[in-house]
């Protein structure tokens, strides 16, 4: 599965990369205006890639085709697992891309709202080679009981920025609160954050990224 992208770089000669998945029935331009907002330093030049999800049907929607990086069935939650492993595969594949074009993987943050940062998760801390990063805005982590198992030493201290709204109807904090828990207990480092805002990004949050970002890939 080979996805299209969006690339917008701040600078000449990029020193990092950041993969950014957008949710359910968006596409890769959704978060495309946020760059400029991050307002990053001349002297930082990133290359953001924003990936277009694949159409499908997902059954909580009634089964209508649209952007998705995987199914979503309340009654068979489990269910989603193939797909989010061959999206994180195709994702992956963007990775191998921009190692090529001279990047290394610990110059690469992963980064996913909603469906995306489940992606973002999953193959961020299953990933071999060690990422400068991982962004999770407004998301969970999927079947984190298999995580022990599946986990790799390369991720085992990646830094991890997650956000969420408190007010959020689609996915609710509580939820982001035990896949954060599950992650602490395991040792991961994760920068936390709560807004008052439902499912969105707010402008108090883009700053919290941005000084984030600069961080990781300096």
């Amino acid at each position: 599965m080979a996805l299209e992208t969006i690339e917008l770089d701040t600078g000449p000669d990029p020193q990092g990369c950041v993969i950014w998945l957008h949710g359910l029935g968006a596409d890769g331009h959704d978060f495309e205006p946020i760059v400029p907002l991050l307002d990053l330093p001349e002297d930082l030049a990133v290359r953001f890639i924003f990936p277009h999800a694949p159409e499908r049907p997902v059954t909580i929607n009634g089964g209508m085709h649209m952007r998705a990086w995987y199914d979503i069935n309340p009654g068979a939650p489990a269910s989603a697992t193939s797909d989010i492993e061959a999206s994180a595969a195709a994702v992956l594949e963007l990775i191998k891309t921009q190692q090529a074009a001279g990047i290394a993987s610990n110059r690469i943050v992963l980064a996913g709202f909603s469906q995306g940062g489940v992606i973002a998760l999953h193959l961020g801390l299953r990933l071999d080679q060690r990422l400068a990063g991982i962004m999770a805005l407004s998301t969970y982590v999927h079947d984190h009981e298999s995580l022990p198992g599946e986990a790799s030493l390369a991720n085992a201290d990646v830094p991890i920025f997650m956000a969420h709204g408190l007010s959020d109807p689609m996915i609710p904090i509580t939820r982001a609160i035990t896949g954060r828990e599950a992650l602490h207990n395991l040792g991961y480092q994760i920068e936390w954050h709560e807004y008052a805002m439902d499912h969105a990004v707010c402008p108090e949050e883009i700053i919290h990224i941005s000084q984030w970002l600069q961080q990781v890939l300096r």
